[in-house]
């Protein structure tokens, strides 16, 4: 890695170990995943992107304040590691919730934690990454319930809202889909009602 100038868009797809992930020098404006040992490169969202992603990160920030006991941390900068996987594997969800998270225990690495709800928003650059290849990662992560992934936040009629789940111990996903004048609720957080269009509240 030191041979490298700086990493960007034309390394996509390169093999890295997550020590070399861990080290790179890369250019802004592109968000950069590890999985399976290949370097994934993706623009920065765009303006509705990053409107419903505000509007998630009030929600669910007022909720956790909350109800600390139930979402010890609301995370946007994380990664999620993928149990089983030959080579490094950690996306990185828009957010992800935890409720193992232990404060203020100088743990360095997010290796030791693992979220119970991780939450995207599509990317309109490659929309296949979050209904494909995350629905995919995310089963393998015994520790997460639920999966939300909004849709269509750039369009006049959305946005929409799948939402795959199962219950504890079970492997397999079943989904549920949400359009604009729905409100979400689970058990998994309660009192908690989630419009699915910021328009809606």
């Amino acid at each position: 890695m030191s041979t490298m100038l700086r990493i960007g868009p034309h390394d996509h797809g390169r093999e890295m170990t997550y020590e070399d992930f861990l080290a790179g020098d890369y250019e802004e404006g592109y968000r950069y995943e590890l999985i399976r040992g290949e370097l994934c490169v993706s623009p920065q969202p765009n303006p509705a992107h990053d409107e419903m992603a505000e509007y998630l990160d009030e929600l669910l920030t007022v909720y956790k304040l909350n109800n600390r006991k139930i979402v010890k941390r609301l995370s946007s900068h994380c990664r999620v590691f993928v149990p089983g996987e030959r080579k490094t594997t950690c996306p990185e969800p828009d957010f992800a919730l935890y409720n193992d998270y232990a404060r203020g225990s100088g743990q360095k690495s997010w290796q030791k934690f693992s979220p119970f709800i991780v939450v995207e928003i599509v990317s309109d650059s490659d929309p296949g990454k979050d209904y494909v290849r995350n629905v995919e990662l995310y089963q393998k992560v015994p520790t997460i319930m639920e999966y939300w992934l909004f849709d269509k936040v750039d369009e006049v009629d959305g946005p929409t809202m799948r939402v795959y789940h199962r219950d504890s111990g079970d492997h397999d996903w079943r989904s549920d889909d949400y359009g604009p004048d729905a409100t979400y609720t689970t058990s998994l957080l309660p009192g908690f009602s989630l419009p699915v269009s910021p328009d809606a509240e």
